[in-house]
């Protein structure tokens, strides 16, 4: 019985342990360029895929992205967001991508 007890208070403790970790640290990590995070752009163009933002949340991105006055926004069938909004004074056509790139016609 006591080594029964011992065995599973060993086993508990590996367990536990956080050198078992099963993630490698953040710096050998590869980067997932799935979901924009970083509050800037990873593309320079709307880039498709299936979108699960709601047309409140797309409206919000865009707000952060500096953006006011939006509108019009319709999910095309390359599941990005696209409608109308102001920057600077000046409306512009505007995109919003799965990954959370906020993009401007130029």
């Amino acid at each position: 019985m006591k080594t029964t007890f011992l065995l599973l208070l060993t086993t508990a403790s590996l367990l536990a342990s956080p050198s078992l970790a099963q993630n490698p640290p953040a710096a050998d990590r590869p980067n997932n360029n799935a979901v924009n995070t970083a509050g800037q752009n990873n593309s320079d163009k709307p880039v498709s895929g299936a979108n699960s933002f709601t047309e409140g949340q797309a409206k919000s991105k865009i707000e952060e992205a500096g953006y006011t006055n939006v509108t019009s926004l319709k999910k095309d069938d390359n599941g990005v967001w696209r409608g109308k909004a102001s920057k600077g004074g000046t409306s512009t056509n505007v995109s919003l991508d799965f990954q959370g790139n906020v993009n401007s016609a130029k």
